[in-house]
């Protein structure tokens, strides 16, 4: 089992910034991509960005240029900047274990980006 911990969300005003943690924890040998995702009232979750376990990095297109994903041993970053009101949203932290198939989500930290 792998469990996830995610910390740093909050209240900014548009045009901030914040900084997402995921913290990984139990048996974490086999993790190949780190990912966030959000999910903002009455939609569905949707891909932030990834991190490969070679360091690979990808964003979906509404957040590039001012999101950062980052991985370092166990513990995964997204930093966030130039927020807006619609990055609010719950974030959650994401692990990926391909070859068996296992998908771990994190509880979800609250951001809310006010304008």
């Amino acid at each position: 089992q792998v469990q996830l911990v995610e910390s740093g969300g909050g209240l900014v005003q548009a045009g901030g910034s914040l900084r997402l943690s995921c913290a990984a924890s139990g048996i974490i040998f086999g993790i190949n991509s780190m990912s966030w995702y959000r999910q903002a009232p009455g939609r569905q979750r949707e891909l932030v960005a990834t991190i490969t376990d070679g360091g690979t990095t990808t964003y979906a297109d509404f957040v590039k240029g001012r999101f950062t994903i980052s991985r370092d041993k166990n513990t995964m970053a997204l930093q966030m900047n130039s927020l807006k009101p619609e990055d609010t949203a719950v974030y959650y932290c994401n692990a990926a274990k391909t070859r068996i198939g296992r998908n771990y989500w994190g509880q979800g930290t609250q951001v809310i980006v006010s304008s």
